[in-house]
């Protein structure tokens, strides 16, 4: 089993349409068993889920199990949650263990408790690792993804130390650029303050009882995303010069920040998985339809060009998810 976070420190990036069409194609092409879990507490992927009349009632039941349904009992002092109940969604081909607003309500808990577990306190450390924990459970699937929100706040960070690899979507612009940066300080900063914590204990026996390691996460990899393409005269499909030239500063950035400096021993791959070009109407269309942006249908209100475009979004997230398999399994070797 394989944890990738998808994240960007940049919110509106595209993030939720690309994971979820990214764990489809997964399932659907590759054969692959998927979970996808939802620990934004905006809960848009869940909520892309299930039409509003299924959604509604799967929050209204207090026994729906969801992400807060993960860190309520640890809030409790009753540790771990003994049982996930993921939700399986035909429409996709992957299971979700979906999303909770209450989640923002835990972000202080993870906060106080991550100044515990610095100073090597083993009910910080706990905390901590609850998605660790939770991922200990998952391992029927080949793939787990966290969904995210584009914080660099508690929740995040605690996926962010559970997962194996993180993949950036990045939006053409300025600021996609300058949370580069902000991503590797803080991944900088949470691995050499684990490491502290995981030395400060006393006695290491007591951690036997929990997936209690040093921060570990790879880069797999990023995806352009969101910007006005045209086609060339030998029938190339490139961006307008008004967003290749931001473009083109990606790859170094990229390369200096996250891999030389968070992976200098990796092998050397091309970390740019994909681009995907502004796809316009199909994405409202898409989740109004509660399906891939691949599988949308006349039905749906696919009329003249857009069959192209359809069939062209398949042959896209395909790529990026064939070369995601091939980065993130020589990163492992």
């Amino acid at each position: 089993m394989k944890s990738i976070a998808m994240f960007n420190n940049k919110g509106g990036v595209g993030k939720t349409t690309l994971l979820t069409n990214l764990a489809s194609i997964l399932s659907s092409e590759f054969g692959l068993r998927v979970l996808l879990i939802d620990a934004d507490p905006q809960c848009n992927a869940s909520q892309l889920m299930f039409n509003d009349e299924v959604t509604e009632s799967l929050y209204e039941k207090s026994d729906t199990f969801t992400i807060y349904s993960v860190l309520h009992p640890l809030s409790l002092g009753k540790g771990y949650s003994d049982k996930i109940k993921p939700f399986s969604i035909e429409n996709f081909g992957f299971d979700i263990l979906i999303g909770d607003p209450r989640l923002a309500l835990k972000e202080d808990l993870l906060a106080k408790d991550w100044a515990s577990a610095v100073s090597g306190e083993i009910r910080g450390l706990r905390t901590t690792f609850v998605f660790s924990e939770l991922l200990s459970r998952c391992r029927d699937y080949d793939y787990v993804f966290f969904d995210m929100g584009p914080s660099l706040g508690s929740i995040n960070r605690s996926c962010l130390l559970a997962c194996d690899f993180f993949v950036s979507p990045m939006s053409i612009d300025i600021f996609s650029l300058r949370a580069i940066d902000n991503i590797k300080l803080s991944i900088q900063s949470w691995k050499k303050n684990l490491s502290i914590g995981i030395n400060n204990v006393e006695d290491p026996g007591d951690l036997n009882d929990m997936i209690a390691k040093p921060m570990d996460i790879k880069f797999g990899g990023y995806v352009t995303q969101q910007y006005i393409a045209k086609t060339t005269g030998d029938g190339e499909k490139r961006a307008v010069k008004s967003y290749e030239k931001i473009m083109k500063r990606f790859e170094p950035s990229i390369r200096k920040n996250f891999v030389d400096v968070l992976q200098p021993n990796a092998p050397k791959l091309n970390y740019k998985l994909g681009s995907i070009p502004n796809l316009h109407s199909l994405v409202p269309m898409a989740q109004f339809a509660r399906k891939p942006i691949f599988e949308l249908k006349a039905k749906d209100g696919v009329v003249g060009a857009h069959f192209a475009k359809v069939n062209e979004s398949k042959k896209l997230f395909e790529e990026i998810a064939g070369n995601m398999i091939n980065n993130l399994a020589d990163l492992n070797d």
